[in-house]
């Protein structure tokens, strides 16, 4: 894992702060004064670096891009009001009616209601299929295919994809390869050096430092041709490279409002400082109480990338370095006793979000996948006997305590039953 934390804390001010704050000031407010009408003008005209309107651009959202960028390598990153946004931005800057999408079938629930029932009403199908089926992956993209869509490490079945394989059926076919990389951001993995395009990352859990804000970013590595993309190439003409963010910037982020708040800017900020050290304590819980999951007698199985032999241990060592991130997921005999297990615990929260600095726990099928028949939860990976666990930065003997203490205390329920 490379240290990143001297590049956060050395991205330059675009301004030097007339107060000398190390910290770079929150700007909560909407507008922006101008000494003369051509000086607005000109900033309109997107001829200046100045900022007019919080909506479109703000001081303390621009540092919070410029630090991702400088710890990334990327070209251009764009700040929005959540991951969700983040996505949604993404998928309408590429499509149009009549084209496609390729898409883990294993993602995020949300992710996957915006592709498979939003986006539908705009003419654009999304094609679900295996991310580790690569034929299959290829077979389902064609001319006109512009985005592929996968995530690192899917949640909540903990599968993991070969990336550079699907790097290269992307750029073979002119599509974009979008990467959501939310439970592996950086520095657990360099979207950069395996042929990602566009990754997005839900900055409200690692690098809001806490919980403490919802926000997203759109991380653009300058690698597509965007004169490829219909919807971007008569733009490409003027900006170049630098064609998604101008359209981006000029209409879907604008047009749509998905700002991300100055205050909330500011909070992420202030996490990004400690975002290495927090995943390094709770990726290394993480692994530990996988393990030892492993031992627990009412646990049926553990879904934990890297703990078994296979595929998923050698993606995991090639792409993340060995780290498979805080996310673990694991199987006990019903709905019922997992509802049982989770009541037992007093320390560990039972609380939907991820990557926290607290250890939560949900039971994945009542609530992220309620709106899908059992049926269809099933053909997402997602049973009736899951549990999904985010690892915080607590002790770990007091997070396997807790575990333990539940699991006997629901052996002694169903006993007695």
């Amino acid at each position: 894992m490379k240290d990143l934390t001297t590049k956060i804390f050395n991205t330059d001010f675009p301004r030097k702060d007339p107060y000398g704050s190390i910290h770079f000031p929150v700007y909560d407010n909407v507008a922006f004064e101008f000494e003369n009408s051509e000086e607005l003008a000109r900033t309109f005209a997107g001829k200046t670096d100045r900022h007019v309107y919080s909506r479109i651009t703000n001081p303390t959202v621009a540092h919070l891009e410029n630090r991702i960028k400088n710890l990334t390598g990327s070209l251009n990153v764009i700040a929005t009001s959540s991951g969700m946004a983040a996505i949604a931005n993404t998928v309408l800057a590429l499509v149009q009616n009549g084209d496609n999408i390729v898409c883990s079938k294993y993602i995020f629930g949300n992710t996957y209601s915006l592709l498979n029932k939003t986006i539908k009403k705009f003419g654009v199908e999304t094609r679900f299929v295996d991310p580790c089926d690569v034929d299959e992956i290829s077979e389902k993209t064609d001319d006109k295919t512009r985005i592929i869509f996968m995530e690192t490490i899917t949640n909540p079945q903990m599968v993991v994809c070969d990336v550079e394989k699907i790097s290269e059926i992307a750029g073979n076919s002119g599509a974009v390869f979008v990467m959501d990389t939310t439970a592996t951001p950086p520095p657990v993995f360099e979207a950069l050096e395996y042929g990602v395009d566009i990754e997005i990352i839900s900055s409200t859990k690692y690098i809001s430092g806490g919980a403490t804000s919802v926000g997203g970013l759109i991380i653009d590595y300058g690698t597509f041709d965007w004169s490829q993309n219909p919807c971007l190439e008569n733009d490409y003409r003027k900006f170049g490279p630098y064609t998604f963010t101008a359209y981006m910037k000029n209409e879907v982020h604008r047009n749509l409002g998905t700002c991300l708040s100055p205050h909330n800017a500011y909070l992420q900020n202030l996490g990004l400082e400690t975002m290495q050290l927090r995943i390094e304590k709770s990726c290394s819980n993480a692994v530990k109480i996988a393990k030892s999951l492993l031992d627990m007698k009412r646990v049926k199985k553990v879904n934990y990338p890297g703990l078994y032999d296979g595929n998923s241990k050698d993606m995991t060592k090639k792409y993340f370095n060995g780290n498979p991130g805080s996310i673990i997921t694991f199987e006990l005999e019903s709905r019922e006793t997992c509802f049982g297990f989770m009541d037992n615990l007093n320390l560990i929260k039972k609380s939907t979000n991820i990557h926290d600095n607290r250890t939560l726990i949900i039971h994945p099928a009542s609530t992220i996948f309620t709106e899908y028949p059992a049926k269809e939860r099933e053909n997402l990976g997602v049973s009736d006997s899951l549990i999904r666990l985010s690892v915080g930065i607590e002790s770990f003997d007091d997070l396997t305590n807790d575990i333990k203490q539940a699991l006997d205390k629901e052996e002694v329920v169903r006993n007695v039953k």
